[in-house]
């Protein structure tokens, strides 16, 4: 995804991330509730990190967005694509991904978000297809993959190696859904 490069919705704008939206960000990494089935919560340091992991994923294409509000301006969220981590049985696919701030939970924004990363992934990159991982005890989050028309890849389930730790997150779910126009 190049920089500065926006995806407005209905109620959102998706954008780089910016040097304001830090704060906002760690926010949501360091929340407990937010991050119960993603990982660890993150220090500041480790929010930066993850945002400049993100952004380098531009070097391929992809990359992760801040995800705001257009009646407010408030960033509450961050989406988009990257690479399927190598020692996965996603490794090569493009991966989707979203958070959402707990203020901001069920009210459609991760859909909507999500919805609009995946029409930007048919209209930018030649993927045949878009994966989605979580933790199997996630359902908020695979009920979100259902509605986006994801199919349960039960086959390529697997222990996610970077929960070693976390035996409530080391089972992992993959889904995934087929190019729009792909035969």
């Amino acid at each position: 995804m190049t920089q500065g490069v926006a995806v407005e919705t209905e109620r959102l704008i998706l954008r780089a991330p910016v040097a304001a939206d830090r704060p906002v960000l760690h926010a949501m990494w360091a929340d407990p509730q937010v991050m119960a089935t993603l990982g660890p919560v993150k220090s500041a340091a480790d929010s930066d990190a993850t945002i400049e992991r993100h952004r380098g994923y531009g070097r391929v294409g992809l990359g992760f967005w801040v995800v705001e509000r257009r009646d407010t301006g408030e960033a509450i969220g961050f989406c988009g694509l990257k690479p399927g981590a190598e020692d996965t049985p996603i490794a090569g696919e493009v991966e989707i991904g979203w958070l959402i701030a707990r203020d901001h939970w069920r009210q459609g924004f991760a859909r909507e978000a999500s919805a609009a990363t995946l029409d930007w992934a048919w209209a930018n990159t030649d993927a045949p297809r878009v994966v989605a991982i979580t933790a199997a005890r996630n359902l908020p989050s695979q009920a979100l993959m259902s509605e986006l028309g994801m199919q349960r890849l039960h086959d390529l389930d697997f222990i996610h190696p970077a929960h070693a730790r976390n035996p409530a997150l080391r089972e992992t779910v993959v889904f995934a859904i087929d190019r729009p126009d792909a035969s």
